[in-house]
């Protein structure tokens, strides 16, 4: 079987700011919608690949505003959900999408187990290795709080999404405790709670990086919408940085 990426595209991981000082330490598991040219476009056309199917939207951009902003460590995984999902157990029906939401993914239909291992092997395992090396070195010498940025969409199955964030926790609430008090002190914002999704087995960055290893930790949604212009972007990371830096004080 040949290679799955060829040599002059991109790596799977890109970490950013390595350094950074900060004690927070960000990853943006679903920051690109590219898929390996050995892979075509998965049987999708264009339109489909812009779509929330492929990637979050915004998310990326955040991620790097906000680790800028808190001269944070950033890890984000440069390959479209559809082709493997990082945010997924190797055992999950959903680490390679055979449908998503009301879309067939031709490209992903009858893989056998030697291409589900390709995938896996040529993008998961780079992407998580880069944060568990990262993660080692940083628990030797500093406190880390442990931070996941994603996006959803306003509309889900034709429901709607009030939601303008979402705050995701496990059992441990060390961060999500005081984030939403702080986001909920805004009476303009509509604020969830485990909302619009609740962290479970079927997820793998928090539950691996995080609550094994007994680190602070969160997973943050932003409503697509509200981040697809600069400005927004910005915004939005101005406040995440500003509420998870007096969130500190209470970690």
């Amino acid at each position: 079987m040949s290679d799955l990426l060829a040599e002059h595209e991109p790596n799977p991981v890109t970490v950013e700011r390595e350094h950074g000082k900060s004690p927070f330490f960000l990853s943006c598991d679903h920051a690109s919608n590219q898929i390996p040219e050995s892979l075509g476009t998965l049987g999708l056309d264009a339109a489909e690949l812009q779509r929330h199917i492929a990637w979050d939207i915004g998310a990326a951009e955040v991620s790097r505003y906000l680790a800028e902003q808190l001269d944070a460590t950033l890890v984000l995984q440069n390959y479209s959900r559809l082709v493997i999902d990082c945010n997924r157990p190797r055992e999950s029906d959903q680490l390679i999408p055979q449908k998503s939401e009301r879309t067939l993914i031709p490209g992903n239909q009858s893989l056998g187990e030697a291409v589900i291992e390709q995938r896996f092997s040529e993008i998961f395992v780079p992407y998580h290795t880069a944060i568990t090396s990262l993660l080692d070195r940083r628990q030797q010498r500093e406190h880390t709080v442990y931070v996941a940025i994603h996006s959803f969409t306003p509309v889900y199955f034709d429901e709607s999404r009030p939601w303008h964030i979402g705050i995701l926790f496990d059992d441990d609430r060390r961060v999500a405790t005081p984030m939403l008090k702080l986001l909920g002190a805004d009476a303009s914002l509509c604020v969830g709670e485990n909302e619009p999704y609740r962290l479970d087995q079927n997820d793998y960055g928090i539950p691996v990086h995080g609550h094994e290893r007994g680190i602070p930790h969160v997973l943050i949604e932003l409503r697509q919408d509200l981040i697809t212009t600069a400005r927004g972007q910005q915004e939005w990371a101005s406040r995440l940085a500003t509420d998870l830096r007096k969130s500190l004080g209470a970690i």
